[in-house]
């Protein structure tokens, strides 16, 4: 028979949990304590405390950095408290995207936006492997605004608030070359329903380009090309679309704006063929 000892080591271990993670930020607390915001593969949204985090770096050392993926163990914490992190392995740090201030930002920006637009208790796998994909994309030479472009787009249809893009959202009849875009009407509009209504002012080739790009993989952002035309009005188009499920601005939507501005629009540039928009 175990002795009473023995049997609470043997409750104890086996209450730790763990987790594939992306750390998403941590906010200090006391002394020496954190508290760590990630997104977990097995959890979705997830937040715990980590204790002695800043005090000694023994236990978690460069893991809890933002924006690392890790291998996360935790425990249940007292009552309702937030769950006790116990130790976390580094799987990738992402150290690319540490060096240059422009992509350190547009990864700030996008696990701030993943945050926002998924709470806490929503396991989502596939919006772990969006963000992943996203960080590890940063992390390698080339990326550019269409990284962004992607993420904003990916990460509406992951949380099912996709407008109406191919067809009116209001009569569901076709559009023509010029055309509006409203999300808290449905989507994009075509001439007779959006008269005299206030809205994005977009061509039809960008909202096809937009509509083709949610048929790729979500974990594929290496190869895009879009027009100036088309980033410029498609961040228009996901802006107002964000703007109806997002609860607060982001804060790190300042920064990303003066670090990273999306290009404008030159002369021109809007009568390029849609198929000059594509992987």
């Amino acid at each position: 028979m175990l002795a009473p000892r023995v049997i609470s080591v043997i409750i104890g271990f086996m209450q730790i949990q763990s987790s594939h993670a992306i750390v998403l930020r941590h906010t200090n607390y006391g002394e020496a304590d954190r508290i760590m915001t990630v997104f977990t593969r097995e959890e979705g949204l997830f937040k715990g405390f980590a204790r002695g985090a800043r005090s000694s770096r023994k236990r978690f050392g460069a893991a809890l950095e933002p924006f690392s993926e890790i291998r996360l163990f935790w425990k249940a914490g007292r009552g309702s408290g937030l769950p006790l992190l116990q130790e976390a392995e580094l799987e990738a740090l992402h150290d690319g995207l540490r060096r240059d201030l422009s992509l350190l930002t547009l990864a700030s920006y996008g696990c701030e936006l993943i945050e926002e637009l998924f709470g806490e208790g929503q396991p989502h796998a596939e919006v772990y492997r969006l963000l992943s994909a996203f960080l590890g994309h940063l992390d390698q030479p080339g990326a550019g605004p269409e990284s962004r472009f992607l993420l904003e787009l990916r990460a509406l249809s992951l949380a099912g608030y996709i407008p109406h893009f191919l067809h009116c959202a209001e009569c569901f009849g076709g559009l023509e070359e010029e055309l509006v875009f409203d999300a808290a009407r449905g989507g994009s509009l075509c001439r007779v329903c959006a008269a005299g209504r206030p809205g994005v002012a977009v061509q039809l080739q960008t909202i096809g380009s937009i509509a083709r790009s949610l048929l790729t993989p979500t974990d594929l952002f290496a190869g895009f090309r879009f027009s100036q035309a088309t980033l410029e009005e498609g961040f228009r188009v996901l802006e107002d679309a964000l703007a109806q499920h997002l609860l607060r601005p982001l804060r790190s939507r300042a920064f990303l704006d003066r670090y990273q501005p999306v290009p404008p629009v030159t002369k021109g540039v809007a009568d390029l063929p849609a198929d000059g928009d594509k992987p």
